[in-house]
């Protein structure tokens, strides 16, 4: 799906974190995101900027005091973005991450992220904020997916049946370098820690289980849970997960079972691959199973059952 990013150049901090977040839509390949910097040197801009507005399939604004401030982002990207909206061609989407009047915008008609129209800048945790807007971006983009422009159906046996041809299916091979690699670490450790936080309010709704979690800093986080039924056997457990920031750490991504470990302790390391076409993560000590390749969302999965197994708790 081809994605136009509208936003003030006064946001480029907000762009980028956008950015990083967008990495597994990336490397599923489910998304090509554009916005002005792919513009080369010497191509004129106006005719570029209009080029990816028509022919883009999901149209993304990071909407500010600044952007509404723009007489371009507002009168020409939202405006003919709006329109092709209208005409079902472009599904519009925007994102609040400053505090501003977009009240007074026409897109005050449509459901806004994230949740609750509440501004990325609002949240206590930004990152929370990010995985909440891929989320709802991911569900968009697998509805979308199955309705191609242009595909003909006709009626068959009292169904559906598409007459147009099948398009093949492609993959193509790249070189991840060294800032792949980062991002796709700090994205896949964002996923993680937040799927750890939001299951930790989920358990501290449930009786007999009282959770805690705590942020080390950037890189690095901890939980543990206490079990108030088991009183005899182990009821307490811990974990902390680091990312390799620089030359320290264990692998990409490290946990430990026990309560505020350093860096260079690890039950179990996850490091990122790629086959050539996606990168995703390993797990080499740890999972008592072969896991194969693992998105972030799958390793924070199956981390979260390992660490809740500890207390004989398990996911219903």
């Amino acid at each position: 799906m081809k994605v136009f990013i509208s936003y003030s150049h006064r946001d480029d901090e907000a762009l980028n974190r956008l950015h990083t977040h967008l990495a597994p839509l990336r490397s599923e390949g489910l998304i090509d995101a554009w916005f002005d910097r792919e513009i080369l040197a010497g191509e004129n801009i106006d005719a570029e900027i209009t080029k990816e507005l028509e022919s883009c399939d999901l149209f993304l604004m990071l909407v500010s005091p600044d952007f509404l401030a723009s007489d371009y982002c507002v009168n020409r990207e939202m405006k003919r973005a709006l329109e092709r909206h209208r005409d079902g061609a472009v599904h519009v989407v925007a994102i609040i991450i400053e505090p501003c009047d977009w009240f007074s915008l026409p897109i005050h008609e449509l459901k806004v992220l994230p949740r609750d129209g509440k501004a990325i800048s609002e949240w206590m945790n930004q990152n929370s904020a990010y995985l909440d807007v891929v989320q709802e971006l991911r569900r968009i983009i697998e509805t979308r997916k199955d309705t191609v422009p242009g595909t003909e159906r006709t009626s068959f046996s009292g169904g559906t049946m598409d007459t147009s041809p099948m398009a093949p299916s492609y993959r193509i091979k790249k070189d991840f370098d060294e800032i792949h690699r980062s991002e796709f670490r700090e994205t896949a450790f964002a996923t993680i820690r937040d799927y750890f936080q939001q299951q930790i309010d989920l358990i501290n709704t449930i009786d007999d289980l009282r959770g805690r979690f705590v942020s080390y800093g950037p890189s690095s986080f901890g939980c543990t849970i206490v079990n108030r039924a088991r009183l005899r056997n182990q009821s307490t457990a811990h974990i902390t997960v680091h990312y390799r920031n620089g030359r320290m750490g264990l692998g990409d991504i490290s946990y430990s079972f026990s309560e505020n470990s350093a860096p260079n302790m690890a039950n179990g390391i996850f490091y990122i691959e790629s086959d050539g076409y996606e990168q995703y993560l390993v797990n080499t000590i740890g999972f008592r199973d072969d896991q194969g390749q693992l998105t972030p969302k799958n390793a924070a999965e199956r981390l979260w059952t390992e660490f809740i197994q500890q207390i004989g708790v398990s996911l219903g």
